[in-house]
């Protein structure tokens, strides 16, 4: 079978390789990392075990929704690109101890599930080993040939209140990120950390021209518009237990762990919960974060 989505730069090469050499689904090694691939009639995706992470998915026939890096840290850092998971916290911890992000993305989880069916395909995972002395994340990817849905949902399994932050760290693959817009944002507010941090309100939709970090309070439902060569895609992106939306590209200043040359080939849009909207989880609670993508 040949994989819906290997060609183009949002794959690294060599994981379109394995992609287009899987029939069904599949495991592999790549870049020290065991990755789950499924190449189907409905799509394909590839998964990362590091992390919990998906790193590719393309629906038959359509040009891939998430977009790799070419140049990732070697592992256990962090992989750049697909949907990390940023948890228990977003960015910094209030303490300032730990990692950027938490812990989740960089861990190991397992396969727990992995239900295939002909119209498409759901995976649960959980971690291998405990991330938090009191929350247990798990995930629940569903994937078909017109939606992408993936859940994380957090259950308190301690005896005191926890209060955490979250996010789908989504890196959408776009023809140009400086001529895509997100539309649904106009009149929402937003802290600008690109100047200190400081709260402004998005005047009409938002146009992407250059480097954004910016945290819009807002659960308003976005449309990612893309123009290409063949015409617009608009990818519609809804979610639940959030009303952070983050929106970030790095502009001209690529991290280590991007080339130069893909720095216009994706753009971050996440689904969150941040310091505008922290979530605090009772004994005995459970909260769903989700983002569902669908092509309009």
């Amino acid at each position: 079978m040949t994989a819906s989505a290997a060609s183009g730069q949002a794959l690294p090469s060599a994981l379109a390789t394995l992609l287009a050499a899987t029939n069904g689904r599949h495991e592999a090694e790549w870049e020290g990392r065991s990755v789950v691939l499924i190449n189907q009639a409905w799509g394909s995706l590839i998964l990362s075990l590091q992390g919990a992470q998906l790193l590719h998915f393309a629906p038959h026939g359509q040009a891939p929704w998430l977009w790799t890096s070419s140049v990732p840290k070697p592992a256990p850092a962090a992989i750049r690109g697909g949907i990390p998971l940023c948890w228990p916290w977003f960015a910094d911890r209030e303490d300032g101890q730990g990692p950027a992000h938490g812990y989740a993305r960089t861990a190991n989880w397992r396969l727990d599930a992995c239900e295939e069916e002909a119209e498409g395909v759901e995976l649960h995972l959980s971690p291998v080993e405990a991330l938090d002395p009191q929350l247990s994340p798990r995930v629940v990817i569903q994937a078909n040939a017109q939606r992408l849905r993936i859940e994380l949902i957090t259950e308190h399994r301690g005896d005191t209140p926890v209060k955490f932050t979250q996010a789908l760290h989504s890196y959408f693959a776009v023809a140009n990120a400086h001529a895509c817009r997100v539309e649904g944002l106009a009149g929402a507010t937003y802290l600008d950390k690109l100047r200190g941090a400081r709260e402004f309100e998005q005047a009409g939709e938002l146009a992407i021209r250059g480097e954004l970090d910016r945290i819009y309070h807002s659960n308003r439902p976005l449309v990612l518009v893309d123009p290409r060569t063949n015409g617009e895609r608009r990818l519609s992106i809804t979610k639940e237990g959030s009303d952070s939306s983050v929106i970030w590209h790095p502009g001209d200043k690529p991290p280590g762990d991007i080339a130069e040359a893909e720095l216009l080939e994706f753009l971050c849009v996440e689904a969150a919960c941040t310091r505008l909207d922290p979530i605090w989880l009772a004994p005995g609670g459970q909260h769903l974060l989700a983002q569902q993508i669908t092509l309009l």
